[in-house]
């Protein structure tokens, strides 16, 4: 919600009183507070249904936080919505307002401005055909090498993670103690390669990317230009917006992308990806991995 509106008010103060609820009222705080939009058009009943509470848990949670009941607590969302401020519909009226902040405030918003735009820029180019295309080479390969050094290299490894959670054939590479060339050493037609690198583009990713091509490996490339030696190189090719107001290029667009390219893999896969999936969240609510929320 726009933080400007008197609905934001109420979600800091059941922020504020999260420790003095009880158990159940924080199940439905916690629910008040992710879904904020539903509280102006729900009744009490379908608040408490969806958090899987009493009623009159959502009335106790209500005053809590300073209300004379649900009907009091709802009416800050409900004017919300009738003022239009349940989302940023004016976000250059937002973007002025935060740039009025004092100097931090100006660079906040050539931050947020630089990252949205970089967002959407991004995804403007992004051919969905291709990314199907990706996402299916990947699923029918193999074995996946994600590339990635510097700065790309988390980007990499958290794509790589995620992946792993349902499928076993991702590695990112350059694994520790050796280099991206030598991960490649046995790879060939039968595997992908996904390389990451924004200009000044790293030799090394330069460097496998020519091994992978000499092996038949067929590569995705992810980089900041059409003219990228990156995605000159590639079979399939995707186009980052990179630019940021620091010194050092922005990650968003890279990430959104991996994660929709991850996306587009599970949908084109099996159905035994989502129970693999299930499968491994389950084993690690068993170790213990997880720690429960006391509500």
């Amino acid at each position: 919600m726009n933080d400007t509106n008197v609905s934001s008010a109420v979600l800091t103060r059941l922020s504020e009183e999260w420790d003095d609820l009880t158990p159940e009222a924080q199940k439905a705080a916690r629910y008040v507070l992710e879904n904020p939009r539903d509280v102006g058009v729900s009744t009490v009943r379908e608040i408490a249904e969806a958090a899987n509470v009493k009623p009159n848990t959502v009335v106790r949670m209500a005053r809590q936080v300073g209300f004379d009941g649900y009907d009091d607590f709802r009416e800050p969302f409900r004017e919300a919505i009738r003022n239009g401020n349940v989302d940023f519909p004016d976000r250059a009226r937002w973007l002025q307002d935060l740039s009025k902040r004092g100097e931090l405030g100006a660079l906040y918003a050539e931050t947020v401005t630089g990252l949205l735009g970089n967002i959407e820029e991004t995804f403007a180019r992004v051919d969905v055909a291709e990314l199907k295309a990706a996402a299916e080479e990947i699923w029918n390969c193999r074995n996946v090498f994600t590339l990635g050094v510097g700065v790309n290299n988390a980007n990499a490894r958290n794509f790589t993670y995620l992946a792993s959670t349902g499928m076993t054939q991702f590695h990112a590479i350059p694994r520790s103690g050796s280099t991206a060339v030598d991960d490649l050493a046995w790879a060939d037609e039968r595997d992908v390669l996904i390389a990451v690198t924004c200009h000044p583009y790293r030799s090394e990713v330069l460097d496998a990317i020519g091994v992978a091509r000499e092996q038949g490996v067929r590569i995705i490339g992810i980089s900041d230009s059409p003219a990228s030696p990156v995605l000159r190189a590639a079979d399939h090719r995707f186009v980052v917006q990179a630019d940021a107001p620091q010194f050092f290029p922005s990650s968003v667009s890279t990430i959104a992308l991996l994660e929709t390219l991850l996306s587009f893999v599970i949908a084109v896969a099996s159905d035994e990806i989502v129970e693999r999936v299930e499968k491994f969240h389950s084993r690690r609510h068993q170790l213990g991995i997880y720690r429960e929320d006391p509500a």
